[in-house]
């Protein structure tokens, strides 16, 4: 949502889609709200559709998914409040039986989970740097994109311990360490996307 920091201008690239058109006696906040639900749902099943791209990693329970792209591009195209809200109908939806965590799973728990709790934090946090500019340029995309994954790790590697019994150092090898190169394409990928979007919006 467009804030007073950024003089009414778009803080996110989400706030670039207009409202819903006028639908009979719904009011302009009504047909935002509308928009952003769509948004915040939109942002979801994409997490969702990312994490069926999974690949097993030999002795890791955590597979290579295209998730973290996900969270943290919706992460800044939503902003904070969209993209945590999003992140977190994501976890709680999965919960509740809709089979779109890895490999068409559902429910709580497992390895992983924490993985997905991470999500939330995560996208709420790249969100945030995104409505501060977070995303305008290639080297704070970068940066930006870094810390959303750092807390995606932070929450998910205390949660495969608990469950797996590794050890720390072994679970920073097989939660972590394994999926660092991914990690890198995924945030390049990001930094040359996300300036280049804004660039287009400019132009």
């Amino acid at each position: 949502m467009a804030n007073a920091a950024t003089g009414g201008r778009p803080a996110v690239l989400s706030d670039l889609i207009p409202a819903i058109p006028e639908i009979s006696a719904m009011s302009g906040t009504a047909r935002a709200r509308v928009r952003d639900a769509a948004l915040i749902v939109a942002g979801a099943a994409l997490t969702g559709l990312a994490a069926q791209l999974s690949v097993p990693v030999p002795g890791s329970p955590v597979p290579v998914t295209g998730q973290t792209f996900a969270v943290v591009l919706a992460g800044a195209a939503l902003g904070l409040n969209r993209a945590a809200l999003s992140m977190a109908f994501y976890a709680i939806a999965g919960v509740a039986g809709v089979p779109w965590f890895v490999g068409g799973s559902h429910g709580f728990g497992g390895a992983t989970f924490g993985y997905v709790l991470g999500f939330i934090a995560a996208a709420a946090l790249v969100g945030w740097l995104a409505e501060r500019g977070g995303d305008r340029t290639v080297a704070r995309t970068v940066g930006t994109m870094v810390l959303g994954n750092l807390v995606i790790y932070a929450f998910g590697l205390p949660v495969l311990i608990a469950v797996t019994h590794m050890d720390l150092g072994t679970a920073l090898v097989e939660g972590a360490a394994k999926f660092l190169i991914g990690d890198a394409l995924k945030i390049a990928i990001a930094a040359g996307l996300l300036p280049a979007a804004w660039w287009l919006t400019r132009r």
